[in-house]
């Protein structure tokens, strides 16, 4: 039975597909003709010397500022000094004043005792003087007073307005380490990229290596060691090679303990911070490294797994691995 012929519809929606296929063909073959292509290590390391430039300017600055923030407190310092000094002086005068007023009130007027009938002349005059003087005494400790209380409310100001300087100086200082802290962690992981894994597979696997050098470790694990070395603050030792056959990797110079502390010690809060960023770094770049496993605090990451799992209790801060990660290579 012979088909229908197409309807008109069916006939004029023929070009209109073969050209919307045309148009997404199109492109697709411009979207991959005009993808970026991946960074070289020529042009990364163009990048990064270009990036240098920048985080040497930045920490310039850096720098700039952290100076500006100690002199900022110093002057900050200086004015809560004078504050509390012109403090001191302001209620010593108004004390002063107060015992003054006090004391002219409990004393008589002299033009009425001068006139009084009774008055002895010679004390009459004496009196005089004494509030003669008093009232010029008055009037100096008045004037003084005027000072101090002037002096107090600069000084407030000025204590206001350093506050205010050093605030804005800290805001400045800590934006400042926030972007080169960034800028470093970006060359960094740029620095990460240009390491060529080494004796890899084409199906991914890792070929063995054997131990070599004066640290009887493998290629593998010294490029591991050195990276995290580069990479990380590292205030104790960096134990590989361990003869005792534990079982572990180290015998086969294929393990690094990164130590956070020594003679046993529980790390400090910093210090075990440490120990997670490290663990942290090698898990993020477990497929590039090698890297096969991580012991830290009493846990286990495996590559296969890709998660931590708990360990049993081996009695101690370095046996339960709180004091060190331990990582080991392929």
């Amino acid at each position: 039975m012979a088909g229908r012929p197409p309807t008109p519809c069916r006939r004029a929606w023929y070009p209109l597909a073969a050209l919307l296929v045309a148009l997404v063909m199109g492109a697709s073959v411009g979207a991959a003709a005009h993808a970026a292509p991946k960074p070289d290590a020529k042009e990364l390391r163009r990048q990064l010397a270009k990036q240098q430039k920048e985080l040497d300017a930045l920490i310039g600055d850096y720098n700039a500022k952290r100076v500006s923030l100690a002199a900022a407190r110093k002057t900050e310092q200086a004015a809560q000094a004078r504050l509390r000094a012109a403090q001191t002086k302001y209620e010593q005068a108004k004390q002063g004043v107060r015992e003054l007023v006090t004391l002219r009130y409990q004393q008589p007027d002299p033009n009425l005792t001068m006139f009084s009938g009774g008055a002895d002349p010679s004390t009459t005059l004496s009196r005089a003087a004494i509030l003669q003087q008093l009232a010029a005494e008055e009037a100096a400790l008045v004037a003084g007073f005027a000072k101090t209380r002037d002096d107090y409310a600069d000084s407030v100001d000025d204590a206001a307005q350093k506050v205010k300087d050093l605030s804005a100086a800290t805001a400045a200082v800590g934006e400042r380490r926030e972007e080169a802290e960034d800028l470093i962690e970006e060359i960094k992981d740029k620095l990460d990229k240009l390491t060529t894994p080494t004796s890899r597979r084409s199906d991914g696997t890792w070929v063995p290596e054997l131990p070599s050098g004066p640290d009887n470790i493998t290629p593998r694990m010294r490029n591991v060691r050195d990276l995290i070395r580069q990479r990380f603050d590292l205030s104790y030792g960096v134990g590989c090679y361990r003869g005792v056959n534990d079982g572990g990797e180290h015998p086969l110079g294929r393990a690094c303990d990164f130590m956070l502390s020594s003679g046993g010690a529980m790390p400090s809060p910093e210090q075990a911070r440490l120990g997670d960023e490290i663990s942290a770094w090698v898990i993020e770049n477990a497929q590039r490294l090698g890297i096969m496993y991580v012991i830290y605090k009493q846990r286990i990451w495996h590559v296969r797994t890709g998660a931590w799992k708990p360990m049993s209790d081996r009695g101690g801060v370095t046996a339960n691995h709180y004091d060190h990660p331990h990582i080991s290579v392929y």
